[in-house]
C-alpha cells in the first residue's frame, strides 16, 4: 500500500518542485525613453527599434526585386480557376451559388516579377504619370498583388480601399486622395458607375475581371487588367524606385491586409487565395462533393480572424454532438486530457498518449484545414480562450496573437511560438517601443499594483506619418519626443505583465470591436436610447468575444408601472415587477423600436437586458455629480449580471 502512496505521490512534489523553480522567461524588458512618462517595455531581444530586417533594404520594392531572384524558380501565387458555377434551389424556394473549383495554379517568383514589371510598364504607357495616385478598390486576389508591386516600382501612391466601403465613402476617399486611375473588380466597377458623376479625378480604370461595361459616359477609359499588361509587354519601361521617405500607400482600410502580402514573399513563402465561404469542403458556396480552398492547398501558416477560428470550433463541436455515443465520448476524452497536458499537468495525455489521440481523434479535426498546420496567426479582434485552447489541441499548432493598428503598420506586440498563455497579445515587436502612460479619468495608472496599468503608446519607426489631409487629427494623437521617436497614442488601455507581455483591458473612447469587426460606439447608442420613456438611465455592453451588445437598463418606475397596470400585470414591490419575463420583454422591445427609429445598426442594438429597480446616484459612485456613467465602476457592481446576459 505504501508504495502505491510513495508512486502517487512522487509526480506531484517533483511537479510542484519544477515549477516553484521554474524562471519566467522574459520577453519584453523596460526602456527608458523620451517623451510623455510612462512605463516602457521593448523587445527582449532587441535595444533599439529595428527598421528592417534585410541589410541594404529599405522600401518594399526592393524587398520584393531582392525575393524574386532568390527564389525564381519557387510558387508564390495560387489561384483556383473556376470549373462549374451551378444555382441549387432549397425545398423552400431559396437560391444559392455553389463553385465548382479546379486545383491551384501557380506563378513563380521569377513569373511574377515579370508580371509586375509588364504591368507598372502598362500604366505608365496607358498615361499614369509618377505624382498621381492609384487606387486599388477590389477583394485581394493575384491582380491585387501583382498592381500594388507594380505601384510601387513606380514610386507611384497606392490608396487602398476595402471593397464592401459604401458608396459614399467610397466616393469621399477617391476625391480626398485625388486618385486618376482606379484598379477594381467588376463587381466593384458597377458602384464606381453609379458614382461616376461625383468624381472629380478618375480619367482611367482598370478591371481585373474579363468582363466589364465597355464606358461609363466618356468620363473615363476602361482597360482590362490583362490589356494593360500586354501594353506593357511590347513597351518596357525602366522602373522608378521609391526612397524610403516616400509615401507608398494611403490606407482606407482596417490594415488587416498587409502583414501577409509584403512579408510572405520576402521569406520565400507560398501565398493561396481563397474566401471564408469556400474555405472548406462544407463551406457554403462550395458544390456538394467537391473540394475547398484549404484541402486543396494544405496551408502550413494560416492568418484568421477570431470569427473564422470560431466558426471551425462550433462546426467540429456540432458535428461531435450531432454524432453522440462512443464518438462524442472519445472525443470529450481525448479532449480533456490534452487540456490538461496544456496547461501543464503531469498528468494529462503526453508522449505515447498525445500521439494516440492525435491518430485516432484529432486526425479528422486537422484535415477540415489541410492536415499541415503548424502555427496560426490572429489578430483584428480578441480571441477567446475557449477557441484558443480549442485550435491548440484540435489542430495540434500554436496560435499568435498580435496586436496593432492601421496606423503602426498593423503590428506592435505579438505572442512567441512558445508562449502558451491565453488572452494577452505577446511582447513588444522588434520594430516597436510600447509605453503605457496614466489615465486617471478612467483609474488606470502605471503604478497600478499588482502590474502597471495605461494607456497604450506605440513607438517606432513602424509608426506611420499621420492621416491624410486631417492635421489637427495628427496632432491629437502623434508626438515626435525629444530624442525624435515617433510615437502614436492608441486610445486602448493595456497592462504589462512580469514576463513584458501586453494584455488589452479597455477601450479609452468607448469604441468596442465586436467578434466579426463591427465598432459600436457606446456613447453614442445610449444616447439614441436614453429617450425610451421606460428608462432612467442606461449602460450598453459590448464584449469583443461575441458578435451582439447587452445593456443594463435603470427603469423609470412611473412609465413600466404605469405600463403594468393597464396590462393587468401584478407586482408587490418595483424589484419584483422589474424581473418579471414580460416586463423585460416590453423594455427590450421598446428599445429595439427607438433603435430601429434612431438609425442604429442590428447589432447596435442591446440583443438582451437586465432591468434595474434602483436608481444610479453619485452617492452609490456609480454616476459622477453631473450625472454621467461611471463605466468602469458599473462593470464592476454588475459583472455577474452582466456575465448572465451571455449565456
Amino acid at each position: 500500500m505504501t508504495g502505491y502512496i510513495v508512486g502517487a505521490l512522487v509526480p506531484i512534489v517533483f511537479t510542484l518542485l519544477l515549477r516553484s523553480s521554474k524562471k519566467v522567461k522574459k520577453r519584453g524588458v523596460p526602456v527608458d525613453v523620451g517623451g510623455e512618462p510612462g512605463y516602457t517595455i521593448r523587445n527582449s531581444r532587441f535595444p533599439s527599434p529595428v527598421e528592417t530586417s534585410w541589410e541594404g533594404i529599405s522600401t518594399l520594392a526592393e524587398l520584393f526585386e531582392q525575393a524574386c531572384k532568390q527564389h525564381a524558380d519557387k510558387p508564390l501565387l495560387g489561384t483556383r480557376k473556376l470549373i462549374l458555377r451551378e444555382v441549387e434551389v432549397t425545398e423552400d424556394g431559396r437560391s444559392f451559388e455553389k463553385l465548382h473549383l479546379g486545383d491551384y495554379e501557380w506563378l513563380t517568383y521569377g513569373k511574377t516579377f515579370e508580371t509586375v514589371c509588364d504591368f507598372a510598364s502598362g500604366l505608365v504607357q496607358l498615361g499614369h504619370k509618377r505624382e498621381e495616385r492609384v487606387a486599388i478598390f477590389a477583394d485581394t486576389s493575384e491582380e491585387w498583388f501583382i498592381a500594388l508591386q507594380a505601384c510601387f516600382r513606380l514610386n507611384v501612391t497606392v490608396v487602398t480601399i476595402y471593397a464592401s466601403l459604401g458608396e459614399e465613402a467610397l466616393c469621399h476617399s477617391l476625391n480626398e486622395t485625388e486618385v486618376t486611375t482606379v484598379i477594381s473588380g467588376n463587381k466593384e466597377l458597377k458602384k464606381l458607375v453609379n458614382i461616376s458623376g461625383q468624381l472629380d479625378t478618375v480619367t482611367r480604370v482598370i478591371c481585373m475581371d474579363d468582363e466589364f461595361p465597355s464606358s461609363a459616359n466618356g468620363r473615363w477609359t476602361i482597360s482590362s487588367f490583362a490589356d494593360v499588361k500586354s501594353v506593357g509587354r511590347a513597351s518596357p519601361v525602366d522602373a522608378d524606385l521609391p526612397l524610403s521617405a516616400d509615401v507608398a500607400v494611403i490606407m482606407y482600410t482596417s490594415g488587416s491586409t498587409g502583414l501577409p502580402k509584403n512579408l510572405i514573399p520576402a521569406v520565400g513563402g507560398i501565398i493561396g487565395y481563397g474566401t471564408p465561404l469556400t474555405l472548406t469542403d462544407t463551406s457554403n458556396k462550395i458544390k456538394r462533393g467537391t473540394k475547398g480552398d484549404a484541402t486543396v492547398l494544405s496551408p502550413t501558416v494560416m492568418a484568421a480572424v477570431p470569427a473564422i477560428l470560431d466558426r471551425v470550433r462550433d462546426g467540429v463541436r456540432k458535428k461531435v454532438d450531432t454524432k453522440g455515443g462512443l464518438a462524442k465520448k472519445l472525443f470529450d476524452l481525448a479532449y480533456s486530457r490534452r487540456l490538461s497536458a496544456i496547461n501543464g499537468s503531469w498528468f494529462g495525455a503526453w508522449g505515447l498518449e498525445k500521439f494516440l489521440w492525435d491518430f485516432l481523434v484529432f486526425k479528422k479535426v486537422r484535415a477540415v484545414l489541410g492536415g499541415r498546420i503548424r502555427f496560426l496567426l490572429s489578430g483584428g479582434a480578441p480571441l477567446s480562450a475557449d477557441t484558443q485552447r480549442f485550435i491548440n489541441i484540435c489542430l495540434g499548432a500554436p496560435i499568435g496573437q498580435g496586436y496593432g493598428l492601421t496606423e503602426t503598420c498593423a503590428g506592435a506586440t505579438f505572442s512567441e511560438v512558445d508562449d502558451t498563455s491565453v488572452g494577452r497579445v505577446g511582447s513588444p515587436l522588434p520594430c516597436s517601443f510600447v509605453k503605457l502612460v496614466d489615465w486617471p479619468e478612467g483609474g488606470y495608472l502605471i503604478s497600478d499594483s499588482p502590474m502597471p496599468r495605461g494607456e497604450i503608446v506605440v513607438g517606432g519607426s513602424s509608426v506611420t506619418l499621420g492621416y491624410f489631409k486631417n492635421e489637427e487629427k495628427t496632432k491629437e494623437v502623434y508626438k515626435v519626443d525629444e530624442r525624435g521617436m515617433r510615437w502614436f497614442y492608441t486610445g486602448d488601455v493595456g497592462q504589462f505583465h512580469a514576463d513584458g507581455c501586453l494584455e488589452i483591458i479597455d477601450r479609452k473612447k468607448d469604441i468596442v470591436k465586436l467578434q466579426h469587426g463591427e465598432y459600436v460606439s457606446l456613447g453614442k447608442v445610449e444616447a439614441a436610447l436614453s429617450i425610451n420613456p421606460y428608462v432612467d438611465n442606461i449602460m450598453l455592453h459590448a464584449d469583443p468575444f461575441h458578435s451582439y451588445c447587452v445593456a443594463l437598463v435603470v427603469a423609470s418606475q412611473h412609465a413600466v408601472e404605469d405600463w403594468a397596470s393597464k396590462q393587468g400585470v401584478a407586482f408587490t414591490d418595483f424589484a419584483e415587477l422589474c424581473e418579471k419575463e414580460e416586463t423585460i420583454k416590453e423594455v427590450l422591445s421598446s428599445l429595439v423600436q427607438i433603435g430601429k427609429k434612431a438609425g442604429l445598426e442590428k447589432f447596435e442594438i442591446p440583443a438582451k437586458i437586465k432591468l434595474l429597480s434602483t436608481p444610479w446616484t453619485p452617492e452609490s459612485g456609480l454616476v459622477t455629480a453631473a450625472l454621467k456613467i461611471k463605466r468602469e465602476a458599473i462593470r464592476k457592481a454588475f459583472s455577474e449580471d452582466l456575465a448572465k446576459l451571455y449565456t
